[in-house]
């Protein structure tokens, strides 16, 4: 269940962060509206898990999906290049995610 929760607060800060970007720096009232819903719901589920797991590993998931999802869709949608550099550091982003979930007595399994 926890993963669950943080699954979705990961979506919704997705979502506040994609429309930030749509929003042109709060000029336009939809995509700000959607910013400010997003990342609202984001914080609320990201407290929710944090009543089942421990602060440092919640972030660091919640913090390095966000990363890697939001530069996808900053490649794909708005056609944000990344360099070498940057696919090697979203891999280890995620190589990091990995490794917490898979070898750390932290993370609840």
């Amino acid at each position: 269940m926890p993963y669950i929760i943080l699954f979705f607060a990961v979506l919704a800060e997705t979502i506040g962060t994609t429309a930030l970007q749509a929003s042109q720096q709060f000029t336009r009232l939809m995509p700000s509206v959607v910013v400010v819903l997003g990342y609202g719901v984001s914080f609320w589920l990201l407290a929710h898990a944090l009543k089942y797991m421990p602060v440092g590993v919640v972030y660091a998931i919640w913090s390095g999906l966000g990363i890697v999802l939001i530069a996808i869709i900053g490649f794909v949608v708005f056609r944000q290049s990344l360099d070498f550099a940057a696919i090697a550091g979203l891999a280890m982003i995620i190589a990091g995610i990995v490794v917490i979930q898979l070898f750390s007595n932290t993370a609840p399994h």
